[in-house]
Protein backbone atom coordinates (compact mmCIF):
# COMPACT_ATOMS: atom_id res chain seq x y z
CA UNK A 1 0.00 0.00 0.00
CA UNK A 2 1.64 3.43 -1.36
CA UNK A 3 2.02 6.14 1.50
CA UNK A 4 0.49 9.43 0.20
CA UNK A 5 0.92 12.62 2.17
CA UNK A 6 -0.51 15.93 1.07
CA UNK A 7 1.19 18.85 2.24
CA UNK A 8 0.00 23.01 1.87
CA UNK A 9 3.64 24.25 1.33
CA UNK A 10 4.25 27.52 2.66
CA UNK A 11 6.26 30.69 0.84
CA UNK A 12 9.99 30.76 0.92
CA UNK A 13 10.44 26.96 1.75
CA UNK A 14 12.59 24.12 -0.71
CA UNK A 15 10.55 21.85 -2.01
CA UNK A 16 12.77 19.26 -0.96
CA UNK A 17 14.27 18.00 2.55
CA UNK A 18 17.82 19.26 2.44
CA UNK A 19 19.36 22.48 1.19
CA UNK A 20 22.61 20.63 0.04
CA UNK A 21 23.68 23.97 -1.78
CA UNK A 22 24.66 26.07 1.04
CA UNK A 23 26.30 24.47 4.18
CA UNK A 24 24.16 26.10 7.48
CA UNK A 25 21.96 28.02 5.33
CA UNK A 26 18.73 29.23 6.80
CA UNK A 27 16.75 28.14 4.23
CA UNK A 28 13.52 25.83 5.04
CA UNK A 29 13.38 22.45 3.74
CA UNK A 30 10.33 19.79 3.66
CA UNK A 31 11.95 17.90 6.89
CA UNK A 32 11.38 21.94 8.89
CA UNK A 33 7.55 20.54 8.44
CA UNK A 34 7.50 16.52 7.56
CA UNK A 35 9.36 14.05 9.78
CA UNK A 36 7.83 10.24 8.02
CA UNK A 37 10.52 8.35 6.27
CA UNK A 38 11.28 7.13 2.98
CA UNK A 39 8.81 9.31 1.14
CA UNK A 40 9.70 12.06 -1.38
CA UNK A 41 8.08 14.74 -2.95
CA UNK A 42 6.04 14.21 -6.62
CA UNK A 43 7.37 17.39 -8.62
CA UNK A 44 8.40 20.62 -7.18
CA UNK A 45 7.09 23.66 -6.43
CA UNK A 46 9.15 26.61 -6.51
CA UNK A 47 10.63 28.75 -3.39
CA UNK A 48 8.20 31.41 -4.17
CA UNK A 49 4.80 29.73 -4.47
CA UNK A 50 3.04 27.76 -2.37
CA UNK A 51 -0.13 25.07 -1.96
CA UNK A 52 -0.23 21.13 -2.81
CA UNK A 53 2.61 19.17 -2.62
CA UNK A 54 1.99 15.38 -3.16
CA UNK A 55 4.30 13.14 -1.19
CA UNK A 56 5.03 9.31 -1.72
CA UNK A 57 7.42 6.63 -1.22
CA UNK A 58 5.76 4.72 -4.51
CA UNK A 59 7.83 5.32 -7.40
CA UNK A 60 5.38 4.46 -10.12
CA UNK A 61 2.64 7.14 -8.68
CA UNK A 62 5.53 9.99 -7.98
CA UNK A 63 6.16 9.10 -11.70
CA UNK A 64 2.66 9.50 -12.74
CA UNK A 65 2.44 12.80 -10.94
CA UNK A 66 5.12 14.27 -11.63
CA UNK A 67 6.04 13.22 -15.41
CA UNK A 68 4.47 15.72 -18.08
CA UNK A 69 3.98 12.30 -20.41
CA UNK A 70 0.73 11.69 -18.08
CA UNK A 71 -1.10 15.17 -18.71
CA UNK A 72 -1.77 15.12 -14.96
CA UNK A 73 -4.10 18.37 -14.53
CA UNK A 74 -2.56 21.22 -11.70
CA UNK A 75 -4.67 24.21 -11.20
CA UNK A 76 -2.95 27.49 -9.87
CA UNK A 77 -4.75 29.93 -8.04
CA UNK A 78 -3.03 33.27 -9.97
CA UNK A 79 -2.75 36.84 -8.27
CA UNK A 80 -1.69 38.58 -11.50
CA UNK A 81 -1.07 42.76 -11.38
CA UNK A 82 -3.80 44.22 -13.79
CA UNK A 83 -7.21 42.81 -14.98
CA UNK A 84 -6.73 40.35 -17.71
CA UNK A 85 -9.90 41.36 -20.27
CA UNK A 86 -11.51 38.14 -22.31
CA UNK A 87 -8.17 38.24 -25.06
CA UNK A 88 -5.25 37.57 -22.18
CA UNK A 89 -7.94 34.45 -21.00
CA UNK A 90 -8.52 33.43 -24.51
CA UNK A 91 -4.61 33.38 -25.29
CA UNK A 92 -3.78 31.12 -22.04
CA UNK A 93 -6.77 28.75 -23.22
CA UNK A 94 -5.25 28.50 -26.45
CA UNK A 95 -1.61 28.22 -25.29
CA UNK A 96 1.11 30.90 -25.31
CA UNK A 97 4.58 30.65 -27.11
CA UNK A 98 7.39 30.61 -24.49
CA UNK A 99 10.70 30.50 -25.45
CA UNK A 100 10.47 27.24 -25.18
CA UNK A 101 8.14 26.72 -27.45
CA UNK A 102 3.79 26.94 -27.39
CA UNK A 103 2.74 26.03 -24.09
CA UNK A 104 -0.33 23.33 -24.44
CA UNK A 105 -3.66 25.02 -24.32
CA UNK A 106 -4.71 25.43 -20.63
CA UNK A 107 -8.29 26.17 -18.78
CA UNK A 108 -8.37 29.73 -17.41
CA UNK A 109 -11.16 31.92 -15.48
CA UNK A 110 -11.19 35.06 -13.54
CA UNK A 111 -11.91 34.26 -9.91
CA UNK A 112 -12.82 35.97 -6.48
CA UNK A 113 -9.93 35.72 -4.17
CA UNK A 114 -10.02 32.25 -2.69
CA UNK A 115 -11.90 31.56 0.99
CA UNK A 116 -9.75 30.83 3.60
CA UNK A 117 -7.10 32.52 2.30
CA UNK A 118 -3.64 32.61 4.67
CA UNK A 119 -1.99 35.78 5.02
CA UNK A 120 1.69 35.45 3.25
CA UNK A 121 4.98 36.23 4.84
CA UNK A 122 6.44 38.50 3.31
CA UNK A 123 2.93 39.77 2.18
CA UNK A 124 2.26 40.90 -1.74
CA UNK A 125 3.35 43.86 -2.17
CA UNK A 126 0.25 46.69 -2.57
CA UNK A 127 0.41 49.62 -5.15
CA UNK A 128 -3.07 52.12 -5.08
CA UNK A 129 -2.69 52.78 -8.93
CA UNK A 130 -2.33 49.28 -10.17
CA UNK A 131 -5.17 46.98 -9.74
CA UNK A 132 -4.87 42.63 -9.52
CA UNK A 133 -7.07 39.86 -9.54
CA UNK A 134 -7.22 36.18 -9.27
CA UNK A 135 -7.42 34.03 -11.95
CA UNK A 136 -7.59 29.52 -11.85
CA UNK A 137 -5.42 28.31 -14.19
CA UNK A 138 -4.65 24.74 -14.75
CA UNK A 139 -2.20 22.96 -16.70
CA UNK A 140 -1.07 19.69 -18.03
CA UNK A 141 2.65 20.04 -18.10
CA UNK A 142 5.52 21.36 -15.80
CA UNK A 143 8.13 23.31 -17.55
CA UNK A 144 10.33 25.40 -14.85
CA UNK A 145 8.58 28.79 -13.53
CA UNK A 146 5.21 28.03 -16.61
CA UNK A 147 2.58 29.77 -14.90
CA UNK A 148 4.56 32.60 -14.39
CA UNK A 149 5.77 32.75 -17.50
CA UNK A 150 2.34 32.34 -19.18
CA UNK A 151 0.53 35.29 -17.26
CA UNK A 152 3.59 37.42 -18.10
CA UNK A 153 3.28 36.80 -21.57
CA UNK A 154 -0.35 37.93 -21.89
CA UNK A 155 0.68 41.29 -19.79
CA UNK A 156 -0.44 40.61 -16.36
CA UNK A 157 2.87 39.39 -14.08
CA UNK A 158 1.94 36.99 -11.33
CA UNK A 159 2.27 38.51 -7.44
CA UNK A 160 1.43 35.70 -6.06
CA UNK A 161 1.12 31.81 -6.73
CA UNK A 162 -1.24 29.17 -4.93
CA UNK A 163 -0.91 25.60 -6.29
CA UNK A 164 -4.54 24.50 -5.04
CA UNK A 165 -5.13 21.00 -6.38
CA UNK A 166 -2.91 17.68 -8.73
CA UNK A 167 -5.20 15.32 -10.12
CA UNK A 168 -8.24 14.83 -7.54
CA UNK A 169 -6.27 16.09 -4.72
CA UNK A 170 -6.85 19.69 -3.09
CA UNK A 171 -5.89 21.67 -0.48
CA UNK A 172 -9.17 21.45 1.20
CA UNK A 173 -8.51 23.31 4.17
CA UNK A 174 -5.12 22.24 4.41
CA UNK A 175 -3.34 25.12 6.68
CA UNK A 176 -0.24 26.23 5.11
CA UNK A 177 2.75 24.15 6.77
CA UNK A 178 0.07 21.45 7.78
CA UNK A 179 0.17 17.64 6.19
CA UNK A 180 -2.39 14.99 5.86
CA UNK A 181 -1.87 11.15 5.10
CA UNK A 182 -4.63 9.65 3.03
Amino acid sequence: MARVILFNKPYDVLSQFTDKGTEGSPRRTLSDFIDVPKVYPAGRLDRDSEGIMVLTDNGKLQAKISNPRHKMAKTYWVQVEGEPDEAALAALRKGVELKDGLTRPAQAQRIEEPTDLWPRTPPVRFRKSVPDCWIALTIREGRNRQVRRMTASVGHPTLRLIRAQIGDWSLNGLETGKWREI
